[in-house]
C-alpha cells in the first residue's frame, strides 16, 4: 500500500523533468512531437506528489507499442491505455519501489493533449487557483494517507472546475496549444 505524498515545491523537480525528457525521446524515437511537463510538479509554487507527469505528444500512437522494451529498459512498466482511450501510459518506480514518473503519451492534436497544457499554464497564470489545488491536496492527504482513490476522488470536482476555467481560458488567449 502506497502512503499519499503531498509535499512542498522542489525547484528540482524541473531538472528532473528535463533529464527525463531526453531519455524518453531517446527510447521512443521519430515518433515523438513533443514532450510537456504536466501535471503538480510543473506548476511553481504548489504542493504536489513528488511525481514527475510527461505528456508525450506522437505522431501515431499505435506505434508507442513497439517501444515498451525501450521504455521498460529506462525502468517504466507499460500499463496500455490504463481506462483513457487513446493514451499509452507508463509508470516508474526508483530502486526503493518508490513511484518517481509517470509517463501519458497521446497522439498530437488529441483533446487530452490541450486539455493538460490548458491546466498546467491556466494554474501558472492564477495563483489563487493554484493555491486553492494545493491547499486541497494537502487536506486530501491528510485525510486518507492510504487511500489513494478517496484522494483522487476528492480532487476530482475540483478539476472539473478547473478544466473548465482554464478551457475557457485557453480560448480567450487564442494560443495555438499544438506547437510544441
Amino acid at each position: 500500500m502506497r502512503k499519499v505524498e503531498v509535499v512542498p515545491y522542489n525547484p528540482q523537480w524541473r531538472d528532473a523533468f528535463a533529464r527525463e525528457k531526453q531519455q524518453v525521446w531517446q527510447a521512443l524515437g521519430d515518433n515523438v512531437v513533443a514532450i510537456h511537463h504536466i501535471g503538480s510538479t510543473a506548476i511553481p509554487g504548489i504542493y504536489a506528489k513528488p511525481i514527475i507527469d510527461l505528456l508525450v505528444e506522437v505522431k501515431e500512437i499505435a506505434k508507442i507499442d513497439q517501444y515498451n522494451l525501450s521504455m521498460e529498459a529506462l525502468g517504466y512498466e507499460a500499463m496500455g491505455e490504463f481506462g483513457i482511450p487513446g493514451r499509452r501510459y507508463f509508470r516508474k518506480n526508483n530502486a526503493a519501489g518508490v513511484r518517481t514518473h509517470h509517463v501519458h503519451a497521446f497522439e498530437a492534436g488529441e483533446p487530452e493533449v490541450a486539455k493538460h497544457l490548458a491546466f498546467r499554464d491556466y494554474t501558472i497564470a492564477h495563483w489563487e487557483d493554484a493555491q486553492q489545488y494545493s491547499d486541497l491536496k494537502r487536506e486530501l492527504a491528510r485525510k486518507y494517507p492510504y487511500d489513494i482513490d478517496s484522494y483522487m476522488d476528492g480532487k476530482h470536482e475540483f478539476i472539473q472546475q478547473m478544466n473548465a476555467k482554464a478551457a475557457e481560458w485557453r480560448e480567450s488567449q487564442k494560443i495555438d496549444w499544438y506547437t510544441p
